[in-house]
This record gives C-alpha cells, sequence and structure tokens, in this order.
C-alpha cells in the first residue's frame, strides 16, 4: 500500500510539471504581437537611409529589416513554444542559467568584438549575442528559485542575503570589465529590487543601497567620459556638438513630431543627424513621425504588459512562479524606462535597446522567451 501510495505521490508531481489546464493571457500575447509588427516597420523607417549611405555596397537600405525579421522569425515560435512547457521546468535550469550566463560574460572579455572601447558582442556562429541581456534572465532565475526554495532564510544575512550578494556582485563585475557600467548598473537594480520582493530584510537592503549609490559615484568620477555623459544629460546645449550631441538630436526629433508627428518615413533627424536611430534612439524617430499621440500609446502598451505580469505574480499561488513573473516584469518595464528615460533626457545616455521595436537581435529574442514565459505562468491564474 504505502509503496503504491509513493508511486501514485510520484505520478501526480511528474503531472504537476507537464500539465496545466488554464488558457494563456492572450492580451499580453497581442500587445506583443502588435509591438513586434510595429517594431519591423520602426525599423526600417528608422535605417534605410544610414544603411544605404554608410553600410557599403555590400549592404542594402533592407538590411536591418531583415536582420531583424530573422530574429523575429527565431524568437516568436519559441515564445509561443514556452508558452505550453511548463515555467516550473525552468527551476531544475537553474543551474546551468547562471553557469551559461558566467561562461558567456567570461568568454566575451577575450573574445568579443571590439567597439567603442569595449567588449560586449559576441559572435556565435556567425550570430552576434550581448551577454550581459542573457546574464539578465539567468540571475533572475537562479534568484528566484533560490528565494522560493529558502524563504525563510531571505531574513538572515549570512544563509539568504549574502549568497545573492555574491552572484549579483559576480555578474555586475564581469559586466564592469567590458566595460559597461550601465548595464552593470540596471543589473545591480534589479537583483536589490528582487531581493526586496524576495522578502530580503528592509534594513539590509538599506545599508545595500547606500553602499551601491556609494560605489556608483565613485566609479563615475574616476572615468572621465562616464563623468561627462552623466553631466551632460542635465544641459546637453552647453556642449551642442560634443557630449550633448545624440540627446540635442532627440529633443530635435521628438519637439518637431508635435501631438501627431510628421508621418511614417518623414523624420527628418533620421536622415544621418542622429546616431543609432534605429536602436538606442528609435522612440524619438517614432516620436518625431506618429507625434506625442503614437509616443503615449506605444507606452500604454508597454504598461499593459507590465501590469498584467504584475497581476500574474500576484495571483499566482506557486512562490516560484510567482517570483518569475515579477522578476521579467521588472526586467521589461526598467528596459522602457531607461529607454525611455535616455531620449528624453531623464537619464545619461547608455546603449539600452527599446523592448520588441529597437533593431537588436538578443534583445529581441530574449524578450520573446521571457514573454513565453510569463504567458505560461499566467496558465495557472486563468
Amino acid at each position: 500500500m504505502e509503496q503504491a501510495a509513493g508511486t501514485t505521490k510520484a505520478k501526480r508531481k511528474r503531472t504537476s510539471y507537464t500539465r496545466q489546464q488554464g488558457r494563456i493571457d492572450f492580451t499580453i500575447l497581442a500587445v506583443v504581437t502588435a509591438l513586434c509588427a510595429f517594431g519591423l516597420v520602426m525599423v526600417f523607417s528608422a535605417s534605410y537611409y544610414y544603411a544605404q549611405h554608410t553600410l557599403g555596397a555590400n549592404y542594402d537600405s533592407f538590411y536591418y529589416l531583415k536582420r531583424q525579421a530573422l530574429y523575429l522569425a527565431i524568437g516568436y515560435p519559441v515564445m509561443l513554444l514556452l508558452t505550453r512547457i511548463n515555467y516550473r521546468t525552468i527551476y531544475r535550469l537553474r543551474g546551468p542559467a547562471i553557469l551559461v550566463s558566467l561562461v558567456l560574460l567570461v568568454t566575451v572579455l577575450f573574445f568579443g568584438q571590439e567597439l567603442n572601447g569595449g567588449r560586449r558582442w559576441l559572435n556565435l556562429f556567425g550570430i552576434s549575442i550581448q551577454p550581459s541581456e542573457i546574464a539578465k534572465f539567468g540571475m533572475i532565475i537562479y534568484m528566484c528559485s533560490f528565494m522560493s526554495r529558502r524563504r525563510d532564510l531571505m531574513k538572515e544575512l549570512k544563509r539568504g542575503l549574502l549568497p545573492m550578494l555574491m552572484i549579483i556582485g559576480i555578474i555586475c563585475g564581469l559586466i564592469m570589465l567590458q566595460p559597461n557600467m550601465s548595464m552593470a548598473v540596471i543589473v545591480g537594480m534589479i537583483g536589490i529590487i528582487m531581493l526586496y520582493l524576495g522578502g530580503c530584510n528592509l534594513r539590509h537592503l538599506l545599508a545595500l543601497a547606500v553602499i551601491a549609490i556609494a560605489a556608483f559615484a565613485v566609479l563615475a568620477v574616476v572615468a572621465d567620459y562616464r563623468l561627462a555623459r552623466i553631466t551632460s544629460f542635465r544641459d546637453p546645449f552647453s556642449d551642442p556638438q560634443g557630449t550633448g550631441y545624440q540627446l540635442v538630436q532627440s529633443f530635435y526629433a521628438i519637439g518637431s513630431g508635435g501631438l501627431f508627428g510628421k508621418g511614417l518615413n518623414n523624420s527628418y533627424q533620421k536622415l544621418l543627424y542622429m546616431t543609432y536611430a534605429e536602436s538606442d534612439f528609435i522612440f524619438a524617430i517614432l516620436c518625431e513621425e506618429f507625434g506625442f499621440v503614437g509616443g503615449v500609446l506605444t507606452l500604454i502598451a508597454y504598461g499593459w504588459i507590465v501590469f498584467r505580469g504584475m497581476m500574474i505574480s500576484l495571483r499566482c499561488k506557486n512562490r516560484f512562479g510567482s517570483l518569475l513573473a515579477a522578476g521579467i516584469s521588472l526586467v521589461f518595464g526598467l528596459q522602457v524606462f531607461v529607454n525611455v528615460g535616455v531620449v528624453t533626457g531623464l537619464m545619461p545616455t547608455t546603449g539600452q535597446a527599446l523592448p520588441f521595436i529597437s533593431a537588436g537581435g538578443t534583445s529581441l529574442l530574449i524578450f520573446l522567451a521571457a514573454m513565453g514565459v510569463l504567458m505560461n505562468i499566467s496558465r495557472d491564474v486563468n
């Protein structure tokens, strides 16, 4: 009898990992699909002139569009597949997730593509990836699994907080060596917020925040280019041809868009006045062509995904699933906030893609996969 009961219990446990009865949150799927489609339009509009006039004879005006479409063709089915694979299986991948993240972060330091004085990109089998984007979610998966297993220990400093700080510190340190201070700061912020959501002692977190701010100030001061980038956003017109150039061009694009914009494909700033118009500053081109209304509608779409993600987190009864949904929503919302904050002059200039709209294969693939996991978690609450 005991053996039969044990067998039945084991079967039920396996079933819980493989079968889900609920429906996915189709509103997230609809919004993500719409943003991806709109992203293809914006990538072409923002990049075709640059690609045609600066990339050389071997490239055409469709270069960035074709690359974005290729990554979307890979990432979208992956997202749909992940909606069918029970998110609880990710719990068992916590070790490989953090290991792969660390290996990629170390590898890029030695074999990464050197660009603008840093090594942030790695070419694998002809595909360029950014390991720091992968590491963000690898860290979240590991933290969520740790905090869901050791909930009672998260109030303790030695057995709860310190192991997590070691993971966050190692990842941020490796990213700083690229060097990529802005990404390291973002990853650190994500880690601290996740610790708060995981139930860490608030006094410990406040002390940690003070130390992190002090470290940020020191790192900013010791490098002149970092300090210039941080201070230039306060008054970009003081050096419009130097450190403030990009932000000034962004202001021109957003301001000239007015309420309803100049219309699709009618941006002036993308005509080689603004650099990274197809990636980091694509929101400025969006506002120029679709105006204040287009920008607000885009932000509402992003806000809806974050809202639904947090609702899924609050309603999910599985602690790992709840933390994972919150972590995905946090990274997504923070990425949008940083990108838009940079473009509008609320934050210092840093290279962060606008999810689903900016040109960038790694960002697109990672966020599509994350949305697939989020929608799978929604099966437990719908």
